[in-house]
């Protein structure tokens, strides 16, 4: 098992924000350019109904836990909306604008110098992301890196985080195992594959090529 270095709370914190409020602007803009004005309203109306209040005074781990539930909230209301709304073609419309999001807000002068590094050293390229997504994924639910290399980034959830909140399965089935594989398939090259067993889970990453 690899040694994963811990994110803390405040950046775990900053992290859940930082996607909330993302997330809130692409679902926003997607509901009233299809369906408009007055579904964007109501969709916003549901989004306040669910949401909990982040109290400032409190530690970064429960405002971490706070924000991590709304997101969670927000996550699944909008995808229950859209279904509600345009069906599972919107599902399927909605997906692809996430993902070209993902990308634009992703995009940087390191990703270049990623793919130069992927011309000539395919493996350390993949082993640089691997570290990457082996940090940054710990937002989402704790794991156990099992392992890491210059071929494969296996990590193993014993209790996935989502799962286990109330009525989160689409966030699994349509975020966690098709919007962002396509996003790491596209803009880094690699293969993330989800092996979701009740509560756990095996993500495993694979170089693409």
């Amino acid at each position: 098992m690899e040694t994963l270095k811990e994110m803390p709370y405040r950046e775990k914190l900053d992290y859940v924000v930082g996607n909330i409020e993302f997330g809130k602007k692409i679902t926003a803009d997607f509901i009233d350019e299809h369906l408009g004005y007055d579904a964007k309203t109501k969709l916003q109306m549901k989004w306040q109904s669910g949401i909990t209040p982040i109290p400032e005074d409190a530690s970064f781990e429960e405002r971490y836990e706070t924000a991590y539930k709304n997101w969670i909230w927000i996550g699944k209301t909008d995808f229950a909306f859209i279904r509600e709304q345009m069906g599972e073609a919107g599902i399927e419309k909605f997906e692809r604008v996430e993902v070209e999001a993902i990308k634009r807000k992703n995009a940087s002068p390191a990703l270049y110098f990623l793919r130069f590094i992927r011309a000539v050293s395919p493996g350390t390229a993949f082993e640089m992301t691997a570290k990457q997504f082996a940090y940054q994924l710990q937002w989402i639910t704790p794991y156990k890196v099992e392992r890491l290399d210059r071929d494969v980034l296996d990590i193993d959830i014993p209790s996935c985080k989502v799962v286990e909140q109330p009525d989160a399965q689409d966030l699994c089935n349509i975020a966690c195992q098709r919007i962002y594989p396509t996003w790491a398939a596209e803009q880094f090259n690699v293969d993330m594959k989800y092996d979701p067993q009740g509560l756990s889970c095996r993500c495993t990453i694979t170089p693409l090529n």
